[in-house]
């Protein structure tokens, strides 16, 4: 296992780290990680990358193609990664991308699965305070990448399992970009007569707005726990729905206690006020 945790403070003797991936994700995580490593980046749509064979034979070798193609990808890497070295991928739920890497990858490679919880937009001022979820899957390695990442980068480093994060990034995460996709189809929305909780709403669609297809699918249909979410989201909205159109809440309270609460708003007074006679 490289000493993962000393790799800003060596630069004469930086690890070699390959990144698999070169989208908008690998780019942030080149701009970061570039300081601390001898990064070689591997995207056949990127004309300067470097081959597969030597990317994947880094010390460090970290997997930022969208889930769905995840498989492919690690099969495609699997001869070449070097005994000893450390694996990771960034993909946005885990269950699935942590059993690829424990049953394709050979057994001399320690592997981590990991989520940063943020992306390019919640990162343009930096990762410093952001979060990223990290799963040991394979060897001992995981407590120097958490080291790294919280010394080096400034990351809160949340340690849990592939099972226990997708449960509650079903929620979390599913469930704001599903939010966002459908106030985005209900635009335009309102810009000035609005409240500050709906400012909010609409920075975290901001934030989401431009990810790619493939992490909306990648979220809503590889996650395992998705479905489920949806479900009973969906359900509890057609519920309300159904309760909305029924009589208000106002009118379906006693007449003597509507014209009680009546006299109480009108007054001011929060005292013990009797109602009227009938």
């Amino acid at each position: 296992m490289p000493a993962l945790q000393d790799a800003s403070h060596r630069p004469h003797r930086r690890l070699s780290l390959g990144l698999i991936g070169f989208g908008a994700f690998g780019r942030l995580a080149a701009c970061h990680l570039s300081p601390h490593f001898a990064l070689h980046v591997f995207d056949p749509a990127f004309a300067g990358s470097a081959g597969l064979a030597e990317t994947a034979g880094c010390q460090i070798v970290v997997i930022a193609v969208p889930v769905a193609r995840m498989a492919d990808t690690i099969r495609a890497i699997a001869p070449h990664v070097r005994p000893g070295a450390l694996v990771l991928d960034v993909g946005s739920v885990k269950v699935e991308p942590a059993r690829l890497m424990r049953e394709l990858l050979p057994p001399y490679v320690d592997i981590v699965a990991t989520h940063p919880l943020f992306g390019p937009q919640s990162a343009r001022s930096g990762v410093r305070g952001l979060k990223i979820a990290l799963c040991p899957v394979r060897g001992r390695s995981h407590r120097r990448v958490a080291a790294f990442l919280q010394i080096a980068l400034g990351l809160k480093v949340v340690t849990t399992t592939p099972d226990v994060h997708d449960r509650d990034a079903a929620l979390s995460q599913g469930l704001t970009h599903l939010i966002a996709k459908v106030l985005v189809k209900m635009e335009p929305l309102p810009d000035l007569i609005t409240t500050r909780s709906f400012d909010l709403l609409y920075e975290a669609v901001e934030m989401v707005r431009h990810d790619p297809p493939e992490l909306f699918d990648a979220i809503e249909r590889l996650n395992p726990y998705a479905l489920e979410v949806r479900r009973r989201f969906f359900d509890l909205a057609s519920a309300l729905d159904a309760d909305l159109h029924q009589s208000p809440v106002e009118l379906r309270r006693p007449p003597l206690a509507r014209r009680s609460g009546d006299l109480r708003a009108l007054s001011g007074v929060s005292g013990n006020i009797s109602p009227p006679p009938a």
